[in-house]
């Protein structure tokens, strides 16, 4: 398996008389076979663990997407404020299974002498890419079909393709994503990258329901678009989420992937908060609380199977490094709490 573990003994700061959460949650150990992998999951679901936390430190997509590296720094970022939540009685990390961090060094390496100028190079960053979604997928896959949650944290919104195709091979059937982004990651299947995930889900037929929310027309080139029409996606305007009550609107996105009678994911792309440090820096998004609302309400359903955050790159704040980890290391937190107090309070 492409994986290390995560140890939070680094990132914990222990106090007397209180617990932290990196002092108790449960972590898979590294160098796990194929078959020790799924023996270990066997054994954690059967522990009652229910939801399982994936990091992808990488930004290969994004790069191959003719973006800026700087996701593959969020890891570090989020690993502190997770470790140093209090454990009380509403704040219980027992049902979380940190799987931890698929292994990217080696393509990040691999990816850091190529020219993108140069199309030959670029198409070999793309295949990066793609055998990027084998070790994803690789990881994902038994988690679903053991019938876990997952939330996969870091990495650019590449990670939506390997995503739902685990998903949708572990349930033998498509699936559907609520994807919150300016952007309609629908570009071209011309090599794999952080702006097609979801046109590859579909075009392979994984994906059967898909809508865009906050989606900003003129960041969208025409194909996109119009493959996004042609495949019977639909869009919330970003027009829409400055003029309507926000509670309304997110009625409307839980009645819409309810219809969908599938299982499916809520995806976030970070870069639609304003000033959130990422490869595409918005400065016209949405606010922080607004996220958290959208994810809380998708994840009342008990259809919804992932949540996906993404894009975030603390080394891009225009502060520099330690601003950007504070601001994207609570970001990042508070949506995985939304998440997991939804999922509680649906079962």
């Amino acid at each position: 398996m492409q994986l290390r573990a995560i140890s939070f003994d680094d990132f914990t700061s222990p106090r007397a008389g209180e617990i932290k959460w990196g002092q108790v949650l449960t972590c898979l150990p590294s160098s796990l076979s194929a078959n020790t992998y799924n023996d270990v999951l066997e054994q954690a679901w059967a522990d009652g663990h229910r939801t399982a936390i994936v990091a992808v430190p990488e930004s290969l997509g994004a790069r191959a997407n003719l973006g800026r590296a700087g996701a593959e720094t969020s890891l570090t970022a989020w690993l502190p404020a997770l470790a140093n939540l209090q454990v009380n009685a509403a704040s219980d990390p027992a049902s979380l299974l940190v799987v931890g961090a698929i292994e990217c060094d080696d393509l990040q390496a691999q990816s850091e002498i190529l020219d993108l100028s140069n199309p030959n190079q670029l198409n070999q960053l793309r295949d990066l890419v793609a055998e990027l979604d084998t070790r994803v997928i690789a990881v994902l896959q038994p988690l679903f079909t053991l019938g876990f949650d997952v939330v996969l944290i870091g990495g650019g919104h590449n990670n939506a393709y390997p995503l739902l195709k685990s998903l949708a091979s572990a349930c033998k059937s498509p699936v559907g994503a609520m994807n919150l982004d300016p952007h309609s990651d629908f570009r071209s299947c011309e090599g794999r990258h952080s702006g097609n995930g979801f046109r590859y889900a579909y075009s392979e037929g994984f994906l059967q329901h898909y809508h865009v929310v906050g989606l900003h027309p003129a960041r969208n080139n025409a194909d996109s678009l119009s493959a996004l029409s042609d495949a019977g996606f639909n869009y919330t305007h970003l027009d829409i989420l400055r003029t309507k009550a926000w509670d309304t609107l997110t009625v409307s996105w839980q009645q819409c992937a309810a219809a969908w009678q599938v299982p499916f994911g809520i995806e976030v792309d970070l870069d639609a908060v304003t000033g959130m440090p990422a490869s595409a820096m918005n400065y016209a998004g949405i606010d922080a609380d607004q996220v958290f609302s959208y994810i809380a309400g998708l994840a009342q359903l008990p259809q919804a199977r992932y949540l996906h955050l993404t894009e975030a790159a603390p080394c891009l704040h225009p502060a520099g490094l330690a601003a950007g980890n504070r601001m994207v290391g609570q970001i990042i937190i508070e949506g995985l709490l939304a998440y997991l107090n939804a999922r509680a309070a649906q079962s």
